[in-house]
């Protein structure tokens, strides 16, 4: 984006330590806030209020700074003698919302502020879904998504990772609804009276209840979520409970079965899990990531439901994020490669702990062949496949993609092989993660101690040719290729060349059969690289309609469930030109809004000409069941909404 603000001329939101946010962090300081919430599915709205617990960092400060988006602000006021504050919402700036400016008497270094708001029904972290979209249809469901910037869509609050705090809430809702939130309930039995029925979910119901939370450990405010739904439960380990709509939850504690094993794996790793609880709640099929951190319940995608725990990586990279990320965050999303880079890295030896040293390497083969498309895609000269981005002016969500996970990844591999290997490293991690625990960090600060550290060690020597601009600060691909273990990799390789160089002019009946396969030992893995091969040899010669016709006769692809397998087989399906399976693209992009999933199938179904009309009248039909970030992304992918 160029867009600048009508008063100032600068770029986007003018916060003096995030080119995200409006805030002051650097005057005055939110240190805890309590949430009161009302869910009122008739209107689609959180209403109530937000207690700030405010710092004073500059003694003479008078006014605090708060984000807001597509919030109805109607009254300010201190919690000791309801007095009234000044407050005035400035112009809305791009897609960063409004700030909120709230004047403040001068004198004491702590003030308690109440803000009384509403949410609409257009609050971009926000998802509110009618019965009739849920898997059981009797009852509607809510869930927020807050990262990067859409937690000013759920509260005024200083929406910068920089600032982290603790919180409490109470909520109250339909006494039929189960309330699940980022922090550890604390009771949930208090009935309500007295309400009206346009407040609750069902004209039939007028009972609701009060459900209170508490997150001791400061986090920042994109780590606040809620969800609401009727939903059962099943334990699966000692500190972990999975929440789903009932008729998912048997099938939701068998993927996720080997949630503590990986919890167990992530401790040994990196040292206590301080979070107390660990639940996992799969949301409905519109959540547009296959997995979202938030502290003592991650929320998940029903896509990771394979059946048979091939896709219950995703656990690992969201308890990976326990440490990295929550305990130690990115100070600013332009530094969002502290938090993905790590939590991969840790995700791939968490998995290597339970699955071997040659699964780790092969995740990591298959991460590179990701970053490769990605940065194809967006191009080798784009300022946004730096590491650490400019982001003035540009909103994160604009931003998002492969390049902070996998680059990230591939330049802590190498920096973990020059410093003598993964146990090295760990060492380092554990006490990186000591030291910064509970704080926002950019990538000077991790810079900085990585070199202190590793000249106390005396090894300093070895990391002294690494060429810390060219991997940070340089678009494109990584400035050197990591060397992998390829011995999962080589049988994918072997057979998507045969395929490759299979000519039907010269051997007009298919060579291939389902016993292809037999040599994969991790088949749903493997094959994803299979097809993750021949999905890169798209760039440069276009992949025949018989390859693909032979390939669904061979291994029968259209019938399988794993969805990474799904997306590559639609996706080489596509590139084919093969008009029989647009409809199998367009069922995919339907049933679930998982954005890694929706968006390269919508760009390849676009790039098609001939059925881009149809792709557009299918977005177009489908668009208002996806949540805001989903269908924004989208309708840039297919060029609308300009």
């Amino acid at each position: 984006m160029s867009a600048q603000t009508e008063d100032t001329g600068k770029l986007g939101p003018l916060s003096p330590t995030d080119p995200s946010s409006f805030s002051n962090p650097d005057k005055i300081r939110t240190d805890n806030f309590h949430l009161h919430w009302s869910v009122n599915f008739r209107q689609k709205t959180l209403t109530g209020s937000v207690t700030h617990h405010l710092v004073r960092v500059e003694p003479t400060a008078t006014q605090v700074v708060f984000d807001t988006r597509f919030l109805n602000v109607k009254s300010v006021h201190l919690l000791s003698d309801k007095t009234k504050l000044e407050f005035s919402l400035g112009e809305e700036v791009l897609t960063f919302g409004k700030p909120l400016t709230v004047t403040l008497p001068q004198g004491e270094q702590k003030l308690v502020v109440v803000i009384d708001y509403e949410t609409t029904p257009e609050s971009s972290g926000l998802q509110w879904l009618e019965k009739e979209q849920t898997a059981g249809k009797s009852h509607p469901f809510l869930f927020s998504q807050c990262e990067p910037i859409h937690a000013r869509s759920l509260f005024p609050c200083q929406d910068t990772p920089s600032v982290k705090c603790t919180y409490t809430a109470d909520v109250v809702a339909d006494s039929d609804l189960t309330v699940l939130m980022s922090g550890v309930r604390t009771s949930h039995s208090e009935s309500v009276e007295d309400l009206t029925v346009d407040t609750v979910a069902d004209e039939h119901v007028h009972t609701q209840k009060r459900h209170k939370f508490l997150q001791k450990i400061p986090i920042p405010s994109y780590l606040v979520a809620i969800v609401v739904g009727k939903m059962g439960s099943k334990k699966v380990g000692p500190r972990s409970t999975v929440w789903a709509e009932p008729m998912f939850v048997d099938a939701a504690a068998y993927d996720f079965s080997e949630t503590e094993d990986m919890l167990q794996a992530a401790e040994k790793l990196m040292g206590e899990y301080v979070w107390g609880i660990y639940d996992i709640v799969v949301l409905p099929p519109s959540f547009p990531f296959g997995g979202m951190e938030n502290p003592c319940i991650t929320f998940a995608t029903p896509t990771l439901l394979a059946g048979d725990k091939s896709l219950a990586n995703v656990i690992a990279h969201e308890i990976a994020h326990s440490w990295t990320g929550n305990l130690v965050t990115n100070s600013t999303f332009e530094h969002f490669w502290l938090n993905e880079g790590f939590t991969v890295y840790t995700e791939r030896m968490i998995l290597g702990a339970l699955k071997g040293e040659k699964f780790r390497q092969f995740q990591a083969i298959g991460g590179w062949k990701t970053l490769k498309e990605t940065v194809h895609r967006i191009g080798e000269t784009s300022p946004l496949t730096r590491l650490v981005p400019d982001l003035s002016g540009i909103d994160p969500d604009d931003a998002f993609s492969s390049i902070p996970y996998e680059n990230g990844f591939a330049f802590l591999y190498y920096l973990s092989e020059k410093v003598g290997g993964p146990e090295v490293f760990q060492e380092f991690l554990r006490e990186y993660i000591k030291k910064f625990k509970l704080t926002s960090i950019d990538t000077s600060t991790f810079k900085q101690m990585f070199l202190e550290y590793f000249d106390g060690k005396g090894i300093g020597d070895l990391v002294k040719d690494v060429d810390w601009d060219a991997w940070l600060y340089t678009p494109g691909m990584p400035p050197v290729k990591n060397t992998y273990d390829t011995t999962l990799a080589d049988a994918c390789t072997e057979l998507a060349n045969r395929w490759i160089l299979w000519d039907s002019n010269l051997t007009p009946n298919s060579p291939f059969s389902k016993e292809d396969l037999n040599s994969f030992s991790i088949l749903s893995n493997q094959l994803e690289l299979f097809l993750d091969e021949l999905l890169d040899s798209c760039r440069t010669e276009p992949f025949p309609l018989y390859k693909a016709q032979a390939m669904e006769a061979a291994y029968g692809f259209n019938s399988m469930r794993n969805c990474e397998i799904r997306l590559r087989w639609i996706r080489l399906c596509l590139k084919a030109q093969w008009k029989d399976q647009v409809p199998l693209a367009f069922q995919f992009v339907n049933e679930q809004g998982r954005m890694k999933y929706t968006r390269p199938v919508y760009r390849d179904l676009y790039a098609w000409e001939e059925v881009r009309a149809q792709t557009i009248d299918n977005f177009q039909k489908h668009r208002a069941d996806m949540m805001s970030m989903s269908e924004v992304a989208l309708a840039k992918d297919l060029h609308l909404d300009h």
